[in-house]
């Protein structure tokens, strides 16, 4: 059997779990992410073995498109409108979280092994979220309120502070390994200023010049168009390809006055490209790294999950929110994937002497909380009931 072959049996198979996964959804209090995860783990190699992600060249690519097409749909909630309403409550809570979920995951960690450098790499990994998660919890539950707007709000923020967390944070630990900080320091700097360039670059022309062929509605090619330049610079220039889908979402829903729904085309055309990304990244997590971090993975786990509700709820208390908000805006942003498995892989290229032990503990982490993260962003919908 030929590669293509493969490939086009495997896709197959692919939508119609995907398809099986969604009709199980809408009947379960489970999320269809998480069944799709779940079911990408039981055919990958960890179980079954018949869904082999490593050996699938494009996965990389598609995974990638679908987190531009989730930056690009978040960046759309960033309007003047929403901003007036929640912007600081947005920069608050993001920064809130980020902050306390590294102050605790630092200490835990520094507790329990006694090592500066491992410490300060683990608590800049833990504030990296999962937006392609949360984003379709909220889309399938069909949630709509302030609090679902400062969630997607905080998401869409969260990208920039947790890698120029992390990028500070990988600075410091190699200054105390006496490596080359600054280098940390200015790839952190361009991973965020070059993002920045690259959205607003395509932002400001596709929000004047998207939507004339079919008047006040994009076309499927110019939304493809957007997303594939978008992408495809980012990756030329090695920044943040997240960050710079969210800027140029921003920039194409505050200018684009002519539009009615500039985000109607992507919204239609995301789901195929979600499925794939979802089922291949269950396929990839690892359950035997569940038995390998022991205690230093706990460890991380809870700091993790206490930095994120502790940080809502002190947040959400001191700017007055409205009751509900802080305990359960915490419990919504559990999800962690795609985004802290890149940053592990960054600090393992740099700290080599130190990438088993942070594989290890991210990939495990991963399997918990892309597997247990969306029931409760479902949950935390339903208990602020602004969902079904």
């Amino acid at each position: 059997m030929t590669s293509t072959t493969s490939m086009l049996l495997l896709l197959g198979i692919i939508f119609l779990v995907g398809l099986a996964a969604e009709s199980l959804g809408r009947h379960t209090p489970i999320p269809r992410v998480t069944l799709l995860i779940i079911t990408g783990v039981a055919l990958g190699p960890s179980l079954l073995g018949w869904l082999d992600p490593a050996g699938t060249e494009w996965f990389t690519v598609v995974s990638q498109v679908a987190l531009t097409m989730v930056g690009f749909l978040l960046g759309g909630h960033l309007t003047r409108m929403t901003l007036k309403r929640h912007g600081t409550d947005v920069l608050a809570l993001s920064l809130a979280v980020v902050g306390m979920t590294a102050a605790l995951v630092f200490a835990a960690v520094w507790l329990l092994t006694d090592d500066l450098g491992l410490s300060l790499l683990l608590c800049g990994l833990a504030t990296a979220t999962a937006p392609a998660t949360t984003t379709d919890v909220v889309r399938e539950s069909g949630a709509e309120g302030p609090f679902t707007e400062t969630l997607l709000g905080v998401v869409a923020v969260d990208d920039a502070w947790g890698v120029l967390t992390f990028s500070l944070l990988l600075a410091a630990a190699a200054m105390l390994d006496g490596g080359d900080g600054m280098n940390a320091l200015t790839h952190g700097a361009w991973n965020i200023g070059g993002a920045l360039f690259v959205g607003v670059l395509l932002g400001i022309p596709a929000a004047y010049t998207t939507g004339r062929i079919s008047p006040g509605d994009p076309t499927v090619a110019e939304a493809l168009g957007l997303v594939f330049l978008c992408l495809g610079a980012a990756r030329w220039l090695e920044v943040s390809f997240l960050l710079a889908a969210v800027v140029m979402g921003t920039a194409v829903a505050n200018l684009a006055k002519h539009h009615d729904r500039p985000f109607h085309a992507i919204e239609h055309i995301q789901w195929p490209f979600m499925l794939v990304f979802f089922l291949l990244a269950g396929a990839a997590l690892e359950l035997e790294a569940l038995a390998a971090v022991g205690w230093l993975g706990a460890t991380y786990v809870v700091s993790r999950v206490a930095g994120r509700l502790l940080g809502a709820s002190v947040c959400a208390r001191w700017r007055a929110m409205p009751e509900g908000t802080g305990r359960w805006m915490g419990v919504a942003l559990l999800p962690q994937a795609g985004v802290a498995v890149g940053m592990a892989l960054v600090a393992a290229q740099q700290f080599p002497e130190r990438a088993e032990v942070l594989l290890s503990v991210v990939l495990a982490s991963t399997v918990v909380f892309e597997i247990v993260g969306p029931p409760m962003t479902r949950l935390a919908l339903r208990r602020v009931k602004e969902t079904a």
